[in-house]
């Protein structure tokens, strides 16, 4: 299931044994994991895994059931509500605003909210506004902006009591490609100033590039949790493995050579045929099958060496198909 290597002062959360029932129906079932401080991580499953159930324990709006515990910075969750809360900036996946409101006056409002003055509230507005490059629309109301520009706008509100801890529920849900990575960078820019994010999302390629841990739930149980590059190179019994062969020079008739025995797939090869990606199930094939296929063609091997797992093929070795509610 993976694990952790952090030390008690260097987690911003965590939890351990989740548990969390809506009548008779389990939506989590002893969910445990930790998040570093100053980290961004993933949090992944299927629809109806319990990420929004968790989010919202994490944001104080669910009660943690059971033997339940989860802290952030130290602080329960349950006990230290409203500790809490001032530590966290959470943004909803599904998010109303007030969309006759100019961006200034939407984010002057909130600021008030948490207690800011006049001076302090134009500060931290302006400063804001800069990060997510959205000073140049200060004036312009709510209803007017693109799907993107509401999310930077969201974004910005969450940021307004400089929480330390980000809870984003698929942020870049509905955005263009472009808006998508600017919001990367904006996310990446929160960590270099000392923001920790856990960040719920669908879009896997993306929590590869961006995250440096991540947690995959399934049905309220978590199947792996750790740093992202231990699980792109997890083994597991039965998994297939992707294998890198670059060749001198290619080698006519060589992906054929390969494919013929049961277990060997090529999965990718360059234009120029001299570099291959090869997946290999190991309960069928064995490297030296992959060997054997080269000498009978006389490839000269250059490199051959295990590749990373995409995440999406890590995720589905540890998460069941099927229909969830």
């Amino acid at each position: 299931m993976g694990g952790n290597a952090w030390s008690e002062n260097d987690v911003a959360l965590d939890a351990s044994d989740l548990f969390h029932a809506f009548k008779r129906h389990a939506a989590l079932r002893g969910l445990s994991f930790q998040v570093a401080k100053n980290s961004i991580h993933g949090f992944v499953g299927p629809n109806g895994a319990g990420k929004t159930t968790t989010l919202k324990i994490i944001a104080t709006l669910l009660k943690p059931q059971g033997l339940s515990r989860i802290t952030v910075f130290g602080r329960d969750v349950a006990r230290e509500y409203r500790e809490v809360r001032r530590d966290i900036g959470f943004m909803p996946d599904h998010f109303s605003m007030y969309k006759r409101m100019t961006v200034f006056e939407y984010l002057d409002f909130f600021a008030a909210a948490y207690g800011l003055g006049l001076k302090e509230r134009d500060r931290v507005i302006s400063d804001l506004l800069d990060l997510t490059d959205m000073a140049g629309r200060k004036d312009s109301l709510i209803r007017g902006l693109s799907r993107g520009m509401q999310q930077r706008v969201n974004l910005a509100r969450v940021l307004v009591h400089d929480p330390k801890l980000l809870l984003l529920d698929e942020p870049a849900s509905g955005l263009d490609p472009r808006a998508r990575i600017e919001l990367m960078e904006i996310l990446r820019e929160l960590r270099a100033m000392g923001k920790t994010i856990f960040i719920s999302s669908h879009i896997l390629s993306e929590l590869a590039e961006l995250c440096d841990s991540v947690t995959i739930i399934d049905a309220g149980k978590t199947k792996f949790t750790g740093k992202m590059n231990d699980l792109l190179a997890l083994e597991r019994e039965g998994s297939k493995s992707i294998y890198n062969l670059i060749l001198a020079a290619p080698v006519e008739g060589l992906k054929e050579a390969l494919t013929e025995k049961d277990g060997i797939q090529v999965e990718e090869v360059s234009e120029d045929e001299s570099r291959m990606t090869i997946e290999l199930d190991e309960s069928k094939a064995s490297q030296g099958d992959v060997f054997g296929a080269l000498t009978k063609k006389k490839a000269r091997v250059i490199e051959f060496r295990k590749g990373r797992k995409h995440l999406n093929q890590a995720f589905m070795d540890l998460t069941e198909a099927g229909v969830r509610s």
